[in-house]
């Protein structure tokens, strides 16, 4: 939630409960944003509403305040349900609910698939004020007789139109017929299509419409670049931005599956800790991938714009538009998953020359401020990747162990020249500069990627996080490309990379039939290896 003043307005001004306020200080919220400014009072007077608003505008306080000064803590039954369209909405949602409830002693549930549904019928059986989850496990909850309905008060649709575009209508439509006629109904959205606004006409009572406008959407935290480059140059800039900044973590947008895939698969290629995820995800490896992402084993995650709903961490430094938004709202919603939670953020777009229209009706609707950029060089960007590795430097020397490694230092300088020991180590760790482009990488000559006589051993973009086994490369690699099993050699499986050895006469062919297939689930980019060991 931002943490700004609006107007000058304060949450006392609501005339909340101590408890509720206390518990708003508490979270450190200083001043209501747009959205509760005008959303919260409102809600406490009983009426349904109706909110246009992106996610980071702080809704979820908009309606959570409210909802909270409503239940009666010492009344039974389910009293609220906020639907949100997935899992990770859902848990945090969930999260502020109860620590807006925490001195009224409230408590919220989140519901979900994918995990035991036989735990959180214990916890519905325990009893709850307020359940915040997915349709399909509220369906789920409700026909097995584990929920109940009758006794709710306020009904939430959050993120509504996205609820939509995945398919949810109908599971909508049923868990609202299970609700008292009387409830207070609240529905959000970031986009109004008429789907919204039939679903407002049957389940709502005149509700009141509030619309945080565009210019108040795009935070002032989030400095917005753009970079004029031909499609072929992308992949060549993002590598050039994601250099120029070596502890950022960055959200990529694209608008298919296949180009998701192929940027995420090519900058593995590069070198890149980066993973993809999109429509084709089950749950599980959307689950996979998000935790990888959030813990930190990789800093670039490639999105679709369906992959990315519901996604909130609040550190990603940037968002980078590989493929320009379709429409300014998209633009907004992209942008606002940078600068969360008070910090600063990074939006960039790339626009070819044929996209200068779309990129000037954004700026117009979105009121958005979206600056000309320039790359930075490769002498630029290995400036700040050392100004960055000395600082690291500075914490090693600083620790308290790091005694023992002077010793180690000494050894290793005995028979060598101290300043040359240390520009060796530093092209080791700046090898970016050093490693082929993919394109390059296919003309790495196929007799040189350190394979025994008469093999070629390749790269392909796949390990041991994704469930790889051997017998699947040695498989796939048999069966698209007619290979002998026994053939096929040298299968070494790594955390999220592979090596292989064919046979060299074969090696262009499998490189061939090999690259962007499919491999235990997920697509797979392929290149001739680099030798072990350069000798130059």
């Amino acid at each position: 939630m931002e943490k700004k003043i609006n107007s000058g307005l304060t949450f006392a001004d609501f005339e909340l409960s101590t408890d509720t306020l206390k518990a708003i200080t508490s979270m450190g919220f200083e001043a209501p944003t747009p959205i509760q400014e005008k959303t919260i009072p409102i809600l406490l007077s009983g009426k349904d509403v109706i909110g246009q608003a992106q996610t980071g505008t702080g809704k979820t306080a908009a309606f959570g305040i409210p909802i909270v000064e409503r239940i009666d803590r010492l009344s039974h039954g389910v009293q609220a349900i906020i639907i949100a369209p997935t899992r990770e909405l859902a848990i945090q949602a969930a999260e502020e609910m109860n620590k807006l409830g925490k001195f009224k002693r409230l408590h919220a549930l989140p519901v979900y698939g994918g995990t035991s549904i036989e735990r959180q019928i214990k916890a519905l059986q325990k009893g709850v004020h307020v359940v915040v989850g997915t349709p399909g496990r509220v369906l789920d909850h409700i026909e097995r007789r584990t929920l109940s309905l009758k006794a709710v008060k306020i009904v939430v649709l959050d993120e509504a139109d996205e609820m939509l575009d995945m398919g949810f209508l109908d599971d909508i439509n049923r868990i609202l017929k299970e609700t008292p006629a009387e409830r207070q109904t609240l529905l959000f959205s970031a986009t109004m299509p008429d789907a919204i606004i039939k679903i407002s006409k049957k389940y709502m009572r005149s509700p009141e419409k509030i619309r945080i406008a565009s210019d108040t959407l795009t935070a002032p935290k989030i400095s917005q670049i753009f970079y004029e480059v031909r499609y072929e140059q992308k992949l060549e800039a993002l590598s050039r931005l994601i250099d120029s900044d070596d502890s950022g973590r960055f959200l990529i947008f694209c608008h298919t599956k296949k180009e998701a895939d192929e940027v995420s698969s090519n900058l593995k290629l590069r070198g890149y800790d980066a993973d993809s995820m999109h429509g084709d995800f089950s749950q599980a490896q959307r689950e996979t991938v998000l935790k990888k992402f959030k813990e930190g084993r990789i800093d670039v995650l490639v999105a679709t714009d369906v992959a990315a709903r519901g996604l909130d961490i609040s550190d990603i430094s940037h968002v980078v538009n590989f493929s320009i938004p379709q429409d300014p709202e998209s633009y907004v919603h992209r942008i606002g998953r940078t600068g969360r939670a008070g910090k600063e953020g990074i939006a960039i777009t790339f626009v070819t020359p044929r996209e200068e229209r779309q990129l000037r009706l954004i700026k117009s609707v979105s009121k958005a401020n979206i600056t000309r950029g320039k790359l930075p060089t490769k002498e630029e960007v290995m400036g700040a990747r050392v100004n960055s590795l000395k600082e690291r430097i500075q914490e090693f020397i600083d620790d308290a162990h790091f005694d023992k490694y002077l010793k180690l230092a000494e050894n290793l300088t005995v028979d060598m020249n101290p300043l040359e020991a240390l520009a060796a180590l530093l092209k080791f760790q700046l090898h970016v500069f050093d490693t082929p482009s993919p394109e390059r990488q296919e003309a790495v000559s196929l007799d040189d990627t350190g394979a025994p006589p008469g093999m070629a051993r390749l790269f392909m973009t796949i390990g041991k996080e994704q469930g790889t086994k051997a017998g699947d490369i040695v498989n796939a690699i048999s069966k698209k490309a007619n290979l002998p099993r026994d053939a096929i050699k040298g299968v070494t499986i790594f955390d999220t990379f592979t090596f292989v050895e064919v046979p060299r006469d074969s090696a262009e062919k499998v490189i061939e039939f090999m690259h962007q297939s499919i491999i235990a689930g997920r697509k797979v980019a392929v290149a001739p290896a680099k030798p072990r060991s350069s000798k130059r």
